[in-house]
C-alpha cells in the first residue's frame, strides 16, 4: 500500500464469544487480526470485553486502549461523540456483551449515527445465538420475528403470547424470545400451560459451548420432560 494513501477509518462491529468455548472455534482469524490493529472500543460491559480481548490474544496491552461504554443506560445525546475517534482518522471496534453486536443490542444506536454521517462501517463474521438457535431448530428460516425479552406483568405477557400464536399460525412466523436464565424453566412450565400441546418449542441451551443442546418438541412432550435449564444462557423459539 502506498504510505501516502490514508486508510478510510471504519467502525467494525465484532461479534465476541456466547460461551466458554475456544474462542478460535468461534471467532475467524481475521476478526483477531482486526482486535490487535485497534485502540479504541465502544462497548457493553467493559470488563466483559476486556476478559474476551484477553481470550483473543493475551499479548493485547488492555490499559493502553480506550473503552467507552455504551448501555441501556445511555442517554441518547452522548452517542455522536463516541465516532469522534473516527473523525481523527482513527477505526473503532464495537463489541456487546455476547454476541453479534447492534442486534438486540444498544450498539444499533451508534451504528445509526455512523451511517448517518457516512462512516464506513463493517459487519464481522461471528456467533449469533438467534441464528444458529433459528438453523437448529427445523422452524421456518424465511419468515421469523426475536421478540427479546417477554413482557413480565401477567396481562401483557399473556397478550404477547396470543400475538406469537397468532402470527405462527396466520404468518408462518418462527416467533424467536429469550428470557432470565433464571426463571428458563418456569417460562417453559408456562408455555406448556398456556399454548396449544400441538405447537413445538425449540430450546437452545449454551450455544456454541461444550454443553449445546437444541432440542424441538411438542410442548405437549415437553410437559411431560424433565429439564434443568436454571441460570444457564437459553434462547426459545415456537412454531407450529
Amino acid at each position: 500500500m502506498d504510505e501516502n494513501v490514508k486508510e478510510i477509518p471504519a467502525l467494525y462491529l465484532i461479534p465476541s464469544t456466547m460461551s466458554d468455548a475456544p474462542v478460535d472455534t468461534v471467532i475467524p482469524a481475521g476478526n483477531i487480526e482486526i482486535i490487535r490493529s485497534l485502540k479504541y472500543f465502544v462497548v457493553e460491559n467493559v470488563r466483559t470485553v476486556r476478559r474476551f480481548l484477553k481470550r483473543c490474544d493475551r499479548s493485547i496491552d488492555i490499559d493502553s486502549l480506550t473503552f467507552v461504554t455504551l448501555d441501556e443506560h445511555t442517554d441518547q445525546k452522548d452517542i455522536p461523540a463516541m465516532l469522534e475517534p473516527m473523525a481523527q482518522g482513527h477505526s473503532i471496534g464495537v463489541i456487546s456483551e455476547a454476541g453479534c453486536p447492534a442486534i438486540a443490542d444498544p450498539g444499533a444506536d451508534l451504528v445509526a449515527v455512523a451511517q448517518s454521517k457516512g462512516y464506513k462501517v463493517v459487519s464481522l463474521v461471528g456467533p449469533s445465538s438467534i441464528l444458529l438457535s433459528l438453523m437448529g431448530s427445523g422452524f421456518n428460516g424465511q419468515s421469523f420475528a426475536f421478540n427479546g425479552y417477554l413482557p413480565y406483568e401477567t396481562k401483557s405477557r399473556t397478550a404477547k403470547l396470543r400475538e406469537m400464536e397468532r402470527r405462527i399460525r396466520n404468518e408462518r412466523q418462527t416467533q424467536i424470545f429469550i428470557e432470565t436464565p433464571y426463571r428458563n424453566n418456569k417460562l417453559i412450565a408456562e408455555l406448556v400451560k398456556q399454548m396449544p400441546g400441538n405447537m413445538k418449542l425449540c430450546v437452545a441451551s449454551d450455544i456454541t459451548g461444550p454443553n449445546q443442546i437444541i432440542l424441538t418438541l411438542s410442548l405437549s412432550a415437553w410437559g411431560k420432560r424433565k429439564y434443568d435449564y436454571d441460570k444457564i444462557p437459553t434462547i426459545f423459539l415456537l412454531f407450529d
